[in-house]
């Protein structure tokens, strides 16, 4: 047998009713005779991501906000003054690498992220708004802390909220905290005011004492590229306790929705004496296989500190962006550009391209171009930012497929019998995560992230004739949250194989069902949203709301097996058995019940992520 290489909650009593009218295009996921080992998912076609609300006001290009009218929602006696919060972009300026890194980053994504922004307004619809920031708190940190309302628009805030989890979210941080789902205090203070970091190797203090020679300034008097007066040491800062503020979060009656740290703090890991930087921020992505080194600044054209290990701010991950390539990345040269007119332009129509504007110029395609695109030359400058933008998520998923691939292992296939035609072909795979740190996958629970196993078998004629783990038409896997399958026009996966965890909730009648959200739904209008009689912390889980786990904890394996039915093997001679695993950071049918746009749900599925592929030939006899 030779092995070729290739190919949070919501609080809604009628979230299954509303998922099930959802209009969408119906086509039989499974491949036919086109020869291809895997099936198609029908990619919806859009433009915007973002919805662009009437009463919001544009204030033009990025950086000018309505903050003034904005008023703090439960943060009295709030700094609100967005000069004492320094960008990335300022400590840009000298740690150019780390600005580069980080700007394609989750931590980068956070705020921006359409999905997060339909998540949370529909957490609001749905719970009368008494949530509050506890969303925005983590995902706009900054923003929050300025006062800004956790309603205001991506393109009405500060940039320093557009940024998300930036530089000071971690660089200005003093007290040590622990699980405070997100509630972490920013120090304010100008760009010349310390930063809070690990103290390795600091040498601020030469450079403060040289500025002429570096060409610095540690005050509005001075000239010079501005810079922080000091460093003071967080030792926090390295330890795998800086992350759980945010990295373990509970949610809706006290359900945990990230539970990072708990499978983090009984791990191999943890005894070893390796943290969550060392696997998110070190020279490999998803080993803790050390640190590079590099400067930690260029000032005045010199490199401080060549030979310093040097933390990956790419705080590498499974995953990714579905915004418009144009907001994001974090690029400097697309800050020039208002929010509002990024969405209005047309990157997948190849606006600023060399063939579009040519077609343009020769009459053979006529657009009414909005106000600010009508300049080709405007469109041109544009198109080079998308295209630089669209190189880095490019990178993102190569770094992507490389930490998903480097913590975990397939063996297989292990064939059982003989192979012959009529005959039934069973077989298995061993699937092993090899992180000794957390859960494969981890993260956010119940929605997402989803992970799992394609198998097709190809004919010698190259037709596909079985599969598992194909997609419906909207790119969901083939169970019970498939439309396609509700509706009756797949069949269910009977042996599907996943890792997505799920909730488990208590319907009225007394019966559990599998659901994506912590609600019970059944005919009573009223969910069953009951106060806990003891400690939420104790149960893991409210009554009548579970955690159905099925990821692998660290160094778990899994033997997943499959059965080809003989009628199927119809002549003998060489056979494909194709084998891949899937990544994907929402399911869509989540998507649909969010109200998401039809241009995110393309780029949801445009990057899905397809890794330990490969394909095996088997002899099948007569």
């Amino acid at each position: 047998m030779k092995r070729l290489s290739g190919i949070a909650m919501l609080r809604c009593a009628f979230a299954s009713a509303m998922l099930m009218h959802a209009a969408f295009l119906s086509q039989n996921a499974i491949a036919g005779s086109s020869g291809a080992a895997w099936s198609t998912t029908v990619q919806p076609s859009g433009v915007g991501a973002y919805d662009l609300a009437e009463d919001a006001e544009d204030k033009g290009a990025a950086g000018k906000t309505d903050t003034a009218n904005a008023k703090p929602d439960g943060h009295s006696g709030l700094v609100n003054d967005e000069t004492l919060y320094p960008t990335a972009a300022q400590c840009g300026e000298c740690h150019k690498q780390i600005y580069e890194e980080w700007s394609s980053s989750n931590h980068a994504y956070a705020s921006i992220s359409p999905m997060f922004h339909k998540f949370e307004q529909k957490f609001q619809e749905l719970t009368q708004g008494t949530v509050g920031t506890f969303c925005v708190r983590c995902h706009q940190q900054v923003g929050t802390q300025l006062g800004e309302n956790r309603e205001t628009p991506l393109w009405a805030r500060s940039q320093i909220s557009r940024e998300g989890v930036s530089c000071i979210t971690c660089h200005r941080v003093k007290e040590q905290y622990g699980k405070v789902n997100g509630e972490r205090r920013v120090e304010p203070g100008k760009i010349f005011e310390p930063v809070y970091g690990s103290g390795e190797k600091s040498v601020i203090k030469e450079i403060i004492d040289n500025k002429e020679t570096y060409t610095v300034a540690t005050s509005e008097k001075e000239r010079g590229n501005q810079i922080h007066k000091g460093m003071i040491t967080n030792d926090q800062i390295t330890k795998s306790e800086f992350c759980v503020s945010c990295h373990q979060v509970a949610v809706n009656l006290g359900i945990k929705l990230e539970i990072v740290w708990d499978q983090y703090r009984d791990s191999p890991a943890r005894k070893a004496g390796v943290t969550c930087q060392d696997c998110h921020m070190g020279k490999v992505p998803g080993k803790p296989e050390g640190y590079a080194t590099a400067p930690s600044a260029v000032v005045g054209g010199k490199e401080i500190n060549p030979g310093r290990k040097h933390a990956n701010h790419r705080f590498i991950g499974p995953g990714y962006s579905i915004a418009h390539p144009g907001i994001f990345p974090h690029n400097t040269k697309a800050q020039a550009i208002s929010i509002k007119e990024w969405l209005q332009f047309d990157w997948r129509a190849g606006w600023g391209t060399t063939e579009f504007e040519d077609k343009v110029a020769d009459g053979e395609i006529k657009v009414d171009f909005p106000k600010g695109w009508a300049d080709p030359l405007d469109r041109e400058d544009a198109r080079q930012i998308i295209e630089e933008n669209l190189a880095k998520l490019d990178e993102r998923d190569t770094i992507r497929k490389q930490v998903m691939e480097n913590s975990s292992h397939v063996d297989g296939p292990y064939i059982k019998g003989d192979k012959k035609v009529g005959k039934d072909l069973a077989f298995s795979y061993k699937i092993k995560n090899t992180n000794t740190g957390h859960n494969l996958p981890s993260g956010s629970l119940g929605a997402q992230p989803q992970l799992w196993v394609n198998v097709a078998l190809v004919d010698p004629d190259g037709k596909n004739i079985w599969e598992s783990g194909y997609v419906d038409s909207n790119g969901d896997m083939a169970n019970l949250h498939s439309l396609d399958v509700a509706a009756g026009r797949i069949k269910t996966d009977q042996q599907l194989v996943h890792f997505q965890t799920m909730f488990l909730t208590t319907n009225v009648k007394g019966t559990e069902r599998e659901m994506y959200l912590p609600v019970n739904v059944d005919i009573d209008p009223l969910p069953h949203l009951r106060p806990p009689q003891v400690p939420t912390t104790v149960l893991n889980h409210p009554p009548l709301v579970r955690m159905e786990n099925r990821s692998l904890p660290p160094l778990g394996e899994k033997v997943v097996e499959y059965q080809v039915p003989g009628d199927l093997i119809k002549k003998p001679g060489k056979y494909r058995l194709a084998f891949r695993m899937r990544s994907r950071a929402e399911p869509i049918y989540f998507m649909l019940f969010v109200g998401s746009t039809t241009e995110m749900e393309q780029s949801m599925n445009e990057r899905i992520m397809n890794f330990h592929d490969f394909t095996v030939e088997l002899e099948v006899k007569g």
